[in-house]
């Protein structure tokens, strides 16, 4: 794993505790594309995380990067694509 992260699988705010080990990309993409508050609610679990489609591209475009560099993630405009 490039990079780990640790990612609290409900936000801190929202009383989570657990965390899962994920890289920061991985990490950075996941806040960029899912707001705090829907994460608690939809995203509380690794295999929810997973399933999400635009988390999924994400990750599958962090996959094919070489694994020594960092990639900038932004977050979508406003409407735009997810």
């Amino acid at each position: 794993m490039r990079f780990p992260s640790r990612h609290h699988l409900v936000p801190r705010s929202e009383g989570g505790e657990e965390t899962v080990t994920i890289c920061r990309d991985c990490h950075d993409a996941v806040h960029a594309l899912i707001p705090n508050r829907e994460l608690a609610g939809r995203a509380a679990s690794v295999e929810a995380l997973r399933a999400d489609p635009a988390v999924a591209r994400a990750v599958a475009f962090l996959a094919r990067r070489p694994s020594v560099t960092r990639t900038r993630t932004r977050r979508p405009r406003r409407g735009g694509r997810r």
